[in-house]
């Protein structure tokens, strides 16, 4: 019986000593999947993307059903986008067609098949069509001034920024932006520079959602060397040019 109790006593204790080695064992896995997150974690914090952007491609622009578009999710609604914008290109720039004449070409074609049909329907013992009332909302018709009163007040206060004197890069970047706008405007008319844009906005998101590892990298070394240009230059030309004052003079 005494040998018995000791064996049992012994059992015990190993079965004690096994579940605290687990416990260490399991606790140090926890540890190291938690050291390994922080770490990956860490690793993916420090991956440069592109105009600094946090979240995935689809939802800066917007989610739904127009990044869907625009990344060719919906491959027949963005066949549908293009080729209706290329038509219309066709249309216009091709066959040098003006879009006054074919508003007015199509709303002389419409009346007049409605008109017809209207005066023809008392012959004919049928009722005359039904031409819905259409009209704008009011609370549509404000959402659009709001929103562009917004985007026009904030276009005027850059200008303003700019015009004092206050953001070198800024005006750099406009000056720039401007020039690569006139030059495009000298090789082309309007409404293909609009198709160009068109195109492209329905393209490059495509790109560089497939190809966004290499993109970033390549902008993240393209970024450090125009910093370093920049920092050349303004210390050999900018910093010599005599900038206004900072902040306005309180009265």
């Amino acid at each position: 019986m005494a040998e018995h109790s000791e064996e049992s006593k012994i059992e015990q204790m190993v079965e004690k000593i096994k579940d605290e080695l687990q416990g260490d064992t399991s606790s140090h896995d926890l540890d190291n999947e938690k050291s390994g997150a922080s770490s990956s974690s860490s690793i993916k914090a420090k991956i440069y993307r592109l105009f600094g952007r946090e979240q995935p491609v689809h939802k800066v622009l917007g989610g739904g059903k127009t990044a869907d578009v625009f990344l060719w999710r919906d491959k027949k609604a963005t066949s549908m986008v293009l080729g209706g914008a290329t038509a219309v290109w066709v249309f216009f720039e091709l066959m040098e067609y003006h879009l006054l004449t074919l508003v007015c070409h199509g709303l002389i074609l419409t009346l007049a098949i409605l008109f017809l049909y209207s005066n023809a329907s008392t012959f004919i013992n049928k009722s005359p069509p039904r031409i819905p009332e259409v009209s704008i909302p009011e609370d549509l018709a404000v959402k659009v001034a709001r929103s562009l009163r917004y985007e026009i007040n904030r276009s005027l206060a850059v200008l303003r920024e700019i015009a004092l004197g206050r953001d070198l890069k800024k005006f750099l970047a406009v000056i720039a932006g401007l020039w690569l706008v006139s030059v495009l405007g000298s090789c082309c008319n309007f409404l293909t520079l609009f198709y160009i844009v068109f195109v492209l906005m329905h393209t490059v998101p495509f790109l560089y959602e497939k190809y966004e590892d290499k993109v970033d990298a390549f902008a993240e070394k393209a970024m450090v060397e125009i910093k370093k240009q920049y920092t050349v230059f303004d210390a050999k030309v900018l910093s010599k040019i005599p900038r206004g004052p900072l902040k306005d003079k309180k009265h």
